[in-house]
């Protein structure tokens, strides 16, 4: 949370040209920018507040969030002071009583709680949650019947191996609430699948129709890849079982929810008009905002499950909250923890796996030794001059898409697009994915001849980057455009499958030769290039590298300096929030 701007003229949009005093002072710095400032400005002036103080804990809380996290933590600013000397702090010691002693906090527009400032919408938020999932777990448990849960649960997930699928397919058939974690490979979607039946199969017993099972995750692209994985573990089912659980559906949370066009964070679906839903299963948590966890919790059925699967160790959410991580780090410990957790990796070769767990364990020599070691599963490339070594790879993998786009072959186009991915850190800079996608286009141009005037050309690989309800195609959908008997088309491969439009009706798109690694979650590619930015990218975090790792299917490509490696190793991705000590509590 150390990231400070440097203004590019006076007319910078970040620049507050009516603060005065320690606000502009802070400005100036480029600690808080114009909507921070005006925001505490606003506040006091409904509230009546003039000390600095207080007022400057309201401008930080509000760069908080931005910056993802809930909360602000008066105690956990040492970087941030370290990177901005010389401004006009306030004392340690008096700052909490000043900011919990004041008519900002007195007015309800901050709220002080566990020696954290929040902003009153997130407060509300973390504590409707809380009191939710507490709801949730205190309610008597679910009427299972252990003879048929027995011979179900032998039978779709049969033989040695499965060994932990039953478990936790055993301990969430007999819970209203579970959160099922655990890295890439470990076979949450088996478990999923395996649950889904087994409960498909209890509901059949006593008679009931066949479940209402929704399945989503929170942007098009993993929605996508949940429907289909679950698919193919379903038809790996006996007969009966797939049967009984019929075809499921995957959609983006903000379609399950039901969108509103006069409200960006409310939902058709909430207390009062619940979903319908028996089994809500919700992919990649992890990526969840803490506003869109507590709309989805609101929204469920108290008689209905919720499985929640993701991996903690992987980034959070871009908007405010790391609410799966506090959810397993607050419920782990309760008698009636819904936290269940896979451990053994089936999915990539050993070469990744082990490189993922030194990085999940914080240790940054083992993470060198496993790099280092190589392997048919990983490569390290010790250098800070990364073109000379990813250009062959990139160029081939575009030059791939480009075949099967000119060919007309949407499906393959779509489908070529996972077989390499460049990851990034930043989105700017010689290290960003702006850069990297502009420099692929450069070495396909001179590859093909072809000098991509045009900006919707045949090959260019598209990410989606809005959600547009309208044409169906929401954030994180990708696609390519195509040649086709109608002319260029733009595919886009969504949660309902591939969908063709005119290229004009494309305006939220960018071209994703290269995409950040935030962007990735929710993907996976055969082979990974990741580009490690310089050890001092604040970007840099155990949590960015091990994300960008386990994106890697078959191969993982490290580009970095050992400098850079220890770095992100070393730093954290740390959220101010209160959610795991109410959990706790």
């Amino acid at each position: 949370m150390t990231d400070l701007f440097e203004p590019l003229d006076t007319a910078d949009r970040r620049i507050a040209l009516s603060a005065d005093g320690v606000l502009r002072a802070f400005n100036d710095a480029g600690v808080l920018e114009a909507a921070d400032v005006h925001v505490a400005i606003q506040a006091g002036r409904l509230t009546g507040e003039t000390d600095e103080r207080a007022l400057l804990a309201a401008a930080l809380a509000v760069r908080a969030v931005r910056h993802g996290s809930v909360s602000l933590d008066l105690t956990a600013l040492d970087d941030l002071v370290a990177a901005a000397p010389g401004l006009p702090w306030p004392d340690a010691g008096d700052w909490p009583t000043a900011v919990s002693d004041s008519r900002l906090v007195a007015e309800g527009v901050l709220r002080w709680e566990h020696d954290l400032v929040y902003l009153d919408r997130y407060w509300h938020q973390e504590r409707q949650l809380v009191a939710d999932l507490d709801a949730r777990l205190t309610r008597p448990a679910p009427t299972v019947d252990p003879v048929t849960l027995d011979a179900g649960v032998q039978r779709v997930f049969p033989g040695e191996t499965y060994g932990e699928q039953r478990t936790a397919a055993r301990r969430a058939a007999a819970a209203w609430t579970t959160v099922l974690t655990g890295g890439p490979g470990t076979g949450k979607t088996t478990t999923v699948a395996g649950l889904l039946a087994l409960l498909a199969e209890q509901a059949a017993r006593v008679g009931h129709p066949r479940l209402r099972i929704a399945l989503t995750a929170p942007t098009g692209k993993a929605a996508a890849r949940l429907q289909e994985s679950v698919a193919r573990e379903l038809r790996a089912l006996p007969a009966e079982d797939q049967a009984r659980v019929g075809t499921v559906q995957a959609v983006t949370m903000h379609r399950l929810l039901g969108t509103r066009r006069d409200n960006g964070t409310r939902f058709r679906h909430h207390r009062g008009n619940r979903l319908p839903h028996d089994v809500v299963v919700v992919d990649e948590s992890s990526m969840v905002s803490l506003t869109m966890m507590t709309r989805l919790v609101e929204a469920v059925r108290p008689e209905a499950r919720l499985v929640l699967v993701g991996d903690p160790d992987q980034l959070a959410s871009v908007e405010a909250g790391a609410v799966l991580s506090d959810l397993v780090a607050g419920l782990a410990d309760r008698d009636d923890s819904p936290v269940v957790r896979l451990a053994t990796t089936h999915r990539f070769g050993a070469e990744i796996g082990a490189l993922a767990d030194a990085l999940r364990a914080g240790d940054a020599d083992l993470v060198m030794e496993r790099l280092r070691a190589g392997g048919s599963g990983v490569e390290y490339v010790e250098s800070d001059d990364p073109a000379a070594h990813v250009q062959a790879r990139v160029v081939d993998a575009a030059l791939a898409v480009r075949r099967h786009a000119e060919a007309g072959d949407a499906t393959e186009a779509v489908r070529a697009l996972d077989a390499h991915r460049l990851l990034c850190a930043h989105r700017d800079g010689p290290y960003g994915v702006a850069h990297w996608n502009r420099q692929v286009e450069h070495w396909l141009a001179e590859a093909t001849g072809d000098p991509l005037h045009e900006r919707m050309y045949v090959g260019r690989p598209l990410l989606v980057t809005a959600n547009d309800y309208g044409l169906g195609v929401y954030n994180g959908d990708a696609g390519v455009v195509v040649r086709s008997a109608e002319g260029t088309r733009a595919v886009i491969d969504g949660a309902q499958g591939l969908a063709d439009f005119a290229p004009s009706r494309m305006a939220d798109v960018e071209t994703m030769f290269a995409t950040t690694i935030h962007k990735s979650q929710g993907s996976q590619a055969r082979e990974v290039t990741v580009l490690l930015p310089p050890p001092e990218s604040r970007l840099l975090t155990r949590e960015l590298f091990y994300t960008a790792v386990t994106r890697a299917q078959d191969t993982v490509r490290v580009v970095g300096t050992e400098e850079a490696v220890r770095a992100a190793v070393g730093r954290r991705a740390l959220r101010a929030s209160g959610l795991r000590q109410r959990l706790g509590s």
